[in-house]
């Protein structure tokens, strides 16, 4: 059975539309910027509620509580093989207020030495054509499904547009 994960992908509205994505911590990624970022998400048992756990992982990569009216963006596999399922949610967060729980792993590698690394390093929010370059090659169906249900078009016209963003480093 492939593993699962369930996320959300927060949009807001002004003169176009946002979508909030963020960066994963942890050396591996480090240097790396397109094609990097993620939503929000996280792993869940077979018998846990996705749109609650994706609730739980939102709140653990964020620290930012979220509820509201979910709209289903369905399941994408990945090229792992996991199996993402995501929910949008208009609301505006800011990013300046995420602080990520922590993970350990090995490093450096064959070291025998455990740090830790917050899962998160940044968040960011992003015009929808900017979205597209950083997130991560297989949840980009995820943006032309929230597309598609606004009845927005995917290419936006500030591509060159700078994120609302933080760091928590």
């Amino acid at each position: 059975m492939p593993k699962r994960s369930a996320g959300l992908l927060l949009f807001r509205r002004s003169n176009h539309l946002e979508l909030f994505l963020v960066h994963p911590g942890g050396p591996f990624w480090a240097r790396k910027d397109d094609g990097a970022w993620s939503l929000p998400k996280g792993e869940y048992s077979e018998d846990e509620d996705a749109l609650q756990a994706a609730k739980r992982e939102f709140q653990e990569e964020t620290s930012i509580p979220i509820d509201g009216d979910f709209l289903p963006l369905g399941e994408l596999r990945q090229p792992s093989g996991k199996l993402i399922t995501a929910w949008a949610l208009e609301q505006d967060v800011d990013p300046t207020l995420v602080k990520s729980n922590m993970s350990s792993m090995e490093w450096p590698p064959k070291s025998g030495k455990t740090q830790e690394f917050p899962e998160v390093d940044r968040a960011a929010w992003f015009p929808i054509s900017q979205a597209r370059r950083k997130l991560l090659k297989g949840q980009i169906a995820f943006i032309n499904r929230l597309a598609n249900k606004l009845g927005v078009t995917v290419e936006d016209n500030r591509p060159n547009a700078p994120p609302e963003q933080s760091s928590l480093f």
